[in-house]
């Protein structure tokens, strides 16, 4: 009676039953598109963060830059008397610091022992930035030229300068005055080899030979960028010079997001960077995956409590820092996207609100001829709602359908979006690009990545437009039924209808 009754009002009342559906179709189509977008622009976001900053953690743990101190310039090569090899009246001068960089301040290792003894840490690692700075040229001998004492080099604008008692050279690269020199200089990151499921080399694709391994503690091996790599005509089984040390090139990584570069130039076990830079026993990043997503935000301020200290940061605080074009679509999404599904949707329930109120309205001969033979006002809103409900599940179902093809032309257009984040570069002369370290020229600079944005599908998605569906059908049918059992059947019978 029910199901028989409810499909007779359907196909009588068809324009009614269309338009309900219709509206429901739309605002539900729209909520399931803006849904997705906003999947999309999440996952781009953490594709640019994994791509600028190597970070496949949950937490990141460093300590604010320190103002430098008087007199501190640790970008200074310092060539003393007989220093390089003098031939024709011209002194050939080579030398590589490794030093950490101005920007990040570096910090007792002890805090990493410090982060796994807290609860809720799955994994952690440190690391060490650095920047390796090698000076290359020729200058007149010092002999020559009447100088005392030893020249220094602060590689300052790409110009070395010099100390008291000194002289500056004359010219520049292109030889004028009878000096040329480049100050070349490339990030390094210390890591610990066994530590490659947290941190920067977890966001990473091999690209030739291997990486590092526990066993490569204490050796002088090294893993490249592969761009950098290429740019610097380097090759695995090669060698490669830091901080005057020589190092065998064991393989290359590339990113694994649409960047070119990953978080550094060349990666080396922590151990080895530490010594080479005299900073024994420090670090000056901790990478940290959580136990339990859900408990990300928890283990963030319980750190903090632990190391008061240090600035603890999470995938949210960093993706707050994104700009660009992505920024804009995530803005975009959050703010209007949202308030035009919110609106749309509240007026496809007051359209199929108003259209119930008025189709109950003109079946008042009807509901009073049923209340006269018996029918309950639980029945009569069973009814009604019943009717509501079929016509929103229709529209539902339309507007799934409307989403999923709009989602279908997002990821076939396949929009780019250019996204970035404040990283550490290293600024001077050379090939270098880096993105941790610092030193000569050292910077914040914001790393651009462009992502292609693809809306996905869940079925997270999928049920939410239905339960809207549902929703929007139960809340007209109820009012419509409340009025349509306040009728009397008296007053309904001598209505017109």
């Amino acid at each position: 009676m029910f199901g028989t009754y409810l499909r007779r009002e359907l196909v009588n009342r068809r324009k009614q039953s269309l338009i309900i559906s219709i509206g429901m179709a739309l605002a539900i189509g729209l909520v399931i598109l803006v849904n997705s977008i906003s999947g999309g622009v999440q996952n781009a976001q953490a594709a640019v963060l994994s791509s600028v900053y190597g970070v496949g953690t949950d937490i990141t743990i460093h300590q604010a830059a320190a103002a430098p101190t008087a007199g501190a310039n640790p970008g200074r090569f310092s060539f003393g008397s007989g220093t390089g090899e003098t031939s024709g009246g011209t002194t050939t001068l080579a030398q590589s610091t490794l030093t950490t960089s101005r920007t990040e301040t570096v910090f007792a290792a002890t805090d990493l022992d410090t982060v796994k003894a807290t609860s809720g840490v799955q994994a952690a690692t440190g690391t060490l930035s650095l920047t390796n700075m090698t000076f290359n040229g020729q200058l007149p001998d010092q002999t020559q030229t009447g100088t005392t004492g030893g020249t220094e080099g602060t590689g300052t604008a790409g110009q070395p300068g010099a100390e008291a008692g000194g002289t500056r050279p004359s010219g520049g690269a292109d030889g004028a005055g009878g000096s040329s020199f480049d100050v070349d200089n490339f990030s390094v990151l210390g890591l610990d080899p066994s530590g490659a499921s947290v941190g920067p080399l977890s966001a990473v694709t091999l690209a030739t030979g291997r990486l590092l391994t526990a066993a490569d503690a204490g050796t002088d091996t090294a893993v490249l960028d592969a761009s950098y790599a290429t740019s610097a005509s380097l090759a695995t089984g090669g060698t490669i010079d830091i901080g005057g040390t020589t190092f065998t090139i064991v393989g290359t990584v590339s990113s694994s997001g649409s960047d070119s570069e990953t978080a550094s130039n060349v990666y080396i076990p922590l151990d080895v960077a530490q010594t080479l830079s005299s900073n024994a026993g420090m670090i000056s990043n901790i990478y940290v995956t959580a136990a339990s997503s859900s408990g990300v935000d928890s283990l963030a301020s319980a750190l903090q409590t632990a190391l008061p200290a240090a600035t603890v940061s999470t995938q949210a605080d960093l993706a707050s820092t994104v700009s660009g074009s992505l920024s804009t679509a995530s803005s975009l999404v959050a703010n209007l996207g949202t308030w035009l599904s919110i609106i749309v949707l509240a007026a496809a329930f007051l359209i199929a609100i108003l259209f119930t109120i008025s189709g109950v309205t003109r079946r008042t001969r009807e509901f009073g001829t049923l209340k006269a033979i018996g029918w309950s006002n639980r029945r009569i809103v069973s009814q009604v709602a019943g009717e509501s409900v079929v016509q929103g599940l229709i529209g539902g179902v339309i507007g799934i359908a409307v989403g999923l093809v709009g989602i279908l032309i997002v990821n076939i257009v396949a929009p780019t979006l250019s996204g970035s984040a404040a990283a550490t570069t290293a600024i001077g002369g050379g090939a270098s690009g880096g993105r941790s370290g610092g030193g000569f020229g050292a910077a914040a600079k914001a790393v651009a990545t462009t992502v292609t944005l693809q809306a996905p599908v869940t079925l997270g998605i999928i049920l939410v437009a239905v339960g809207l569906a549902v929703l929007g059908g139960l809340l007209a049918g109820a009012i419509g039924g409340w009025r349509a059992a306040r009728l009397r059947p008296a007053e309904a019978l001598r209505s017109v209808g």
